[in-house]
């Protein structure tokens, strides 16, 4: 072999190492096309961040206020905001009574996921007992429960809200309950469908034929499989709970002073809207993000967990 041909050999680059492919997404488990759904889902990735800031903002409140979100002083009342060139002292400024507004902001956050996740969970627990019943059973127990349904459709929440709050008093507990027992019938009628759909399946005779019990075909082989449907029905839900937790501050029947709550600060700088629409702004837009949030969130759930049902 002559010099050349081993100088060229021994300059030959070796073989790059095959490049390893990627998996279709057809040939994926369902849990990994789920992640990679939820990864690509725009709107599920801003909700999800936006709640989890929100979430972070209400459970750290202590350390982020700076300020007692109750105490007044009317040496510093109505200070305006960095923003509109007020001090570092007040980021956010102070309110009519000298209230540090980034402190009952941060606080007022705490009460509005409160009251959504109770309210919202009390609904769930009646309207998915009502309507699990009516779709497995059917017969006069749907019937009886497609009455109630019927009825509660009927009557006006924020009407009922009003006319309950004002014979009680207007309180934290008193509104969650409220919001709790009005807010239930979204989650019977989608759970009825969804449950009289599911019964059909092969799994649910199959289980019936093995001498299963009610209890273990409901808890078993009907709830998991609506389990999708009651996650997205509880975010819609608990939106909704939020807003008309803070309609009701807002007319002065909901959460009472001095608790801090974004509906009532909305309420509280109503009077100043022509003069200082930040004491308006400020908590407006915190709770359009946080419904927003929540909305999407839902929605989200919905196209990443059945990307069937999207429209």
């Amino acid at each position: 072999m002559s010099e050349t041909s081993i100088a060229s050999a021994s300059t030959k680059k070796p073989a790059s190492a095959p490049k390893k492919q990627k998996t279709p997404v057809h040939q994926l488990s369902p849990r990994a096309k789920m992640l990679h759904r939820a990864l690509r889902h725009k709107g599920f990735l801003f909700g999800l961040f936006v709640m989890t800031i929100i979430v972070i903002v209400a459970v750290f409140a202590p350390l982020l206020a700076g300020h007692d979100p109750y105490s007044q002083s009317l040496l510093t009342r109505m200070k305006p905001p960095v923003f509109l060139g007020g001090t570092w002292e007040h980021p956010l400024g102070t309110d009519a009574l000298g209230r540090d507004y980034l402190a009952r902001l941060v606080y007022g956050a705490r009460i509005s996921l409160l009251i959504g996740i109770i309210a919202a969970t009390i609904s769930a627990c009646i309207g998915t007992f009502m309507g699990v019943m009516a779709g497995y059973f059917g017969g006069r127990i749907d019937l009886i429960v497609t009455f109630f349904i019927n009825v509660r459709l009927a009557m006006p929440v924020v009407l009922v809200a009003l006319a309950v709050v004002a014979l009680f008093g207007g309180s934290l507990y008193v509104v969650v309950s409220v919001l709790g027992l009005l807010l239930w019938d979204r989650f019977a009628v989608v759970m009825r469908a969804a449950t009289m759909q599911v019964r059909k399946l092969e799994y649910v005779a199959a289980a019936q034929v093995l001498g299963a019990s009610l209890p273990r075909v409901l808890f078993k082989d009907i709830l998991p499989n609506v389990m999708n449907h009651l996650i997205v029905i509880f975010t819609l839900e608990m939106a909704h709970a939020i807003i008309l937790e803070a309609a009701l501050s807002f007319l002065g029947l909901g959460v009472q002073p001095p608790t801090p709550s974004w509906g009532l600060m909305i309420s509280e700088g109503k009077e100043m809207l022509l003069f200082e629409s930040w004491l308006i702004t400020i908590p407006g837009v915190a709770l359009f993000f946080l419904v927003l949030s929540i909305n999407m969130l839902g929605d989200g759930i919905r196209d990443v967990t059945a990307p069937e049902g999207r429209n």
